[in-house]
């Protein structure tokens, strides 16, 4: 039985640089961090034929071609060997509703997926080989229309400037900041749970067309990239204070890559946490839903949490360890 732990994770700047659509002209960047939330995938052989594939319900099949949840089909297409015979089960930390959490859960699941499935088989991946496969599964076999980042973030870990050339090869910088350092930082940030949904297949359509076909969105996706690479500037030089004001200057360009990004609530949400003290924020992943993050002063977290006081608080923390297996017996 092998047991795989894969970290969620969040952005902070440059999400949407890392889709084909914006890089193949030029380069993408995101600056992003592993958080200590997680996604734990079990697989083990089974001594009868069947394929039992276990999360929100139970999948009995009796080939990979049945398989309805389409990332576990397409993972044990992709690794081979295990048609047969073998149990999958997934759980999260953080499982998202109908549409996600704009934490990275499928890449996450796919990541770990690939992990639990290669160490069965007898080999060990790298980190670079996991994300890649990952990307192929979701991006290339599944079409969906999402970035390259998720996949790095989960297989690797940690707090990373990550970049996207347009030959399709990714760099990835570790910061690889004091734990000190993670910690003030992590001090400043609340993370609340809005209770909405959209479904990011929707968001990122239109946001690929509107980066294919508008100027003004290749422009805001451009200075998105350079608030990453000032954001990790500021981190390598010990700038952290500097965070809020790029959250929030990044949030108000990325609004206006997609119709759906942001409603009338998350605006809402967003403005009283700023009223109440907080410096700058952002709604993760693809936007329309899922969790807010925001930067604040210490002292203002009480004011802040008042004013949202509705939504679901999770607390987390920056993370190092990217999918790692955690057992195998």
């Amino acid at each position: 039985m092998i047991i795989t732990k894969t970290p969620l994770r969040m952005s902070f700047a440059g999400g949407g640089s890392d889709l084909q659509s914006y890089y193949k002209n030029n380069f993408g960047a995101v600056l992003s961090s592993s958080i200590d939330k997680y996604v734990y995938v079990m697989v083990n052989r089974k001594f009868d034929d069947y394929i039992r594939v276990g999360y929100s319900q139970t999948e009995y099949v009796n080939s990979i071609d049945e398989i309805g949840h389409n990332i576990i089909r397409e993972t044990l297409r992709k690794v081979g060997v295990f048609t047969k015979g073998i149990d999958i089960v997934y759980m999260s930390d953080v499982l998202p509703r109908k549409w996600g959490t704009g934490l990275g859960f499928s890449s996450s699941l796919t990541v770990g997926l690939l992990n639990a499935l290669y160490t069965l088989k007898g080999e060990n991946i790298s980190s670079s080989r996991l994300a890649e496969e990952a990307c192929e599964i979701e991006i290339e076999v599944l079409d969906s229309p999402i970035g390259k980042q998720d996949q790095y973030a989960a297989a690797f870990g940690g707090l990373n400037f990550i970049k996207f050339h347009s030959d399709e090869t990714v760099t990835l910088d570790n910061l690889n900041l004091k734990s000190e350092q993670l910690l003030e930082i992590n001090s400043k940030l609340l993370l609340f749970y809005t209770g909405l949904s959209s479904e990011s297949s929707v968001v990122l359509k239109e946001q690929k067309v509107n980066t294919e076909t508008n100027k003004s969105t290749i422009n805001n996706i451009d200075k998105m990239v350079e608030i990453a690479e000032k954001l990790n500037t500021d981190f390598l030089s010990g700038k952290f204070s500097n965070l809020g004001t790029r959250l929030r200057e990044g949030w108000n360009l990325k609004k206006n890559l997609a119709s759906k990004i942001s409603n009338t609530k998350i605006d809402e949400y967003y403005n009283s946490a700023i009223d109440s003290g907080a410096i700058g924020g952002k709604i993760l992943g693809s936007g329309g839903g899922g969790f807010i993050l925001l930067y604040a002063d210490p002292k203002d977290h009480f004011k802040v949490r008042k004013s949202l006081k509705d939504l679901k608080e999770l607390d987390f923390n920056l993370s190092n360890k990217g999918s790692e297996v955690i057992v195998n017996i």
